[in-house]
C-alpha cells in the first residue's frame, strides 16, 4: 500500500488545527492558529482557495465540522465561542454565535439527523443544542460527567447517540433520556489523555488515540449479545477489543476511520500519520491491526488533524504546525 501527495495547500499564517471534508467530498474546510477558515476546492487538475472567513473569532479556531447536508459548518474558538456559518446563499455567511462555555472550546459536531450540535471544552462540559428553524440554537442539555478538559466529540453516523474524550483519560457515551441528556457508559482503558475519537462507517466500533501513544478499538455490544459481555438494561456496553501499541514515538493527536475503506488513519507529534488495517478473517471480537503505510515526514512539525474523504476512497487531508494542508491519496 502507498500514500502519495497530490496537493499541498499554502495559505494558513500559523498553525492549522482541524481540516473537514464536507458531506459529498468535494470542498476541504481548514483552521487554525490564524483565526481564519479556509475553503479548498478542487479546479480542473488542481485544488485552490475558494474562500477566507475571517471577522468570526478572535481567538484560534480549534475545530470545525460540517452539517449532515452540507449546507452549514460550524467553528470552535478559544475564544469561548461556536459560530454557525450559512453556505445556502452561495457564499459563507456567519449566522449564529453560540455563547456559554466559560473557557476554550476545542471542539464541534453535528449529530446524524441534523437535529443537534454538540460543543466541548476546556471547562469540563460538553453542551447539546438543539438545532431550530431560522438558525436558531438552544441549550438542551450541559453535562458535567468530565473531570478535565473535553477534547473531542464526535456523534455516532446513524443514530443520536454521541461520545466525547478527555484530559481525564476517559470516554464517554450519552443519550437522551426523556427530557435529558445523561451519561450511558464510560471507558476506561488509556492512561493519559484521550485526544480524538472516531466511529467505524456502521458505529458498531470507535477507534480512540491518546497521549500514551496507543490507538485502542472498542466494539459495542447489545443486550442479549451471544458472546455474554454483560450489559445494563437497555444500554449496549463497549469493550475494548484491540489496542495498537509501539508504532508511535510521540503523543497521537487526531485519528480517522475511513467509512469507504474501513482504514484508520493516525496523526501524531512525531511529524508522522500513519495507516492500518485490520486483518483479513480476524476475530471481530479480538481483531488484529497492521500498520499498512507510515509517512514519517508528512509535515514539518507535529501533525494535529487527518480526515478522510466521505466519498473518493483513499483521499485523506491532514494539517500541522507548519501551517501546511496537505492532500495524499492512499492505495494498494
Amino acid at each position: 500500500m502507498s500514500m502519495t501527495q497530490v496537493a499541498e495547500l499554502v495559505g494558513h499564517k500559523d498553525r492549522v488545527w482541524s481540516v473537514s471534508w464536507n458531506p459529498t467530498g468535494t470542498l476541504l474546510a481548514s483552521c487554525g492558529a490564524d483565526k481564519n477558515i479556509r475553503i479548498w476546492g478542487k479546479s480542473g487538475s488542481s485544488w485552490e482557495s475558494l474562500a477566507i472567513l475571517t471577522d468570526a473569532h478572535h481567538r484560534t479556531i480549534r475545530n470545525i465540522a460540517w452539517s449532515p447536508d452540507g449546507s452549514f459548518l460550524a467553528s470552535a474558538s478559544f475564544d469561548s465561542t461556536t459560530c454557525i456559518w450559512d453556505r445556502r446563499g452561495g457564499e459563507f455567511e456567519c449566522v449564529a454565535t453560540l455563547e456559554g462555555h466559560d473557557n476554550e472550546v476545542k471542539s464541534v459536531g453535528w449529530s446524524a439527523s441534523g437535529r443537534f450540535l454538540a460543543t466541548c471544552s476546556r471547562d469540563k462540559t460538553v453542551w447539546i443544542w438543539e438545532v431550530e428553524e431560522d438558525n436558531e440554537y438552544d441549550c438542551a442539555s450541559v453535562l458535567t460527567s468530565h473531570t478535565q478538559d473535553v477534547k473531542r466529540v464526535r456523534w455516532h453516523p446513524l443514530e443520536d447517540i454521541l461520545a466525547s474524550a478527555s484530559y481525564d483519560d476517559t470516554i464517554r457515551f450519552y443519550k437522551e433520556d426523556g427530557d435529558e441528556w445523561v451519561v450511558f457508559q464510560t471507558l476506561k482503558g488509556h492512561t493519559s489523555t484521550v485526544w480524538a475519537i472516531d466511529f467505524n462507517n456502521v458505529g458498531d466500533m470507535i477507534a480512540s488515540c491518546s497521549d500514551d501513544k496507543t490507538v485502542k478499538i472498542w466494539r459495542q455490544y447489545l443486550p442479549g449479545n451471544p458472546e455474554g459481555v454483560p450489559t445494563s438494561g437497555r444500554d449496549p456496553t463497549w469493550k475494548c477489543v484491540c489496542t495498537l501499541s509501539g508504532y508511535h514515538e510521540r503523543a497521537i493527536y487526531d485519528i480517522s476511520w475511513c467509512p469507504s475503506t474501513d482504514l484508520i488513519v493516525t496523526a501524531s507529534g512525531d511529524n508522522s500519520i500513519r495507516v492500518f488495517k485490520e486483518t483479513p478473517d480476524s476475530d471481530p471480537h479480538s481483531p488484529t491491526f497492521n500498520l499498512v503505510v507510515v509517512d514519517r515526514d508528512t509535515h514539518d512539525q507535529d501533525v494535529n488533524c487527518v480526515h478522510w474523504n466521505p466519498k473518493s476512497p483513499g483521499l485523506l487531508a491532514s494539517g500541522g504546525d507548519d501551517g501546511i494542508v496537505r492532500i495524499w491519496e492512499v492505495k494498494e
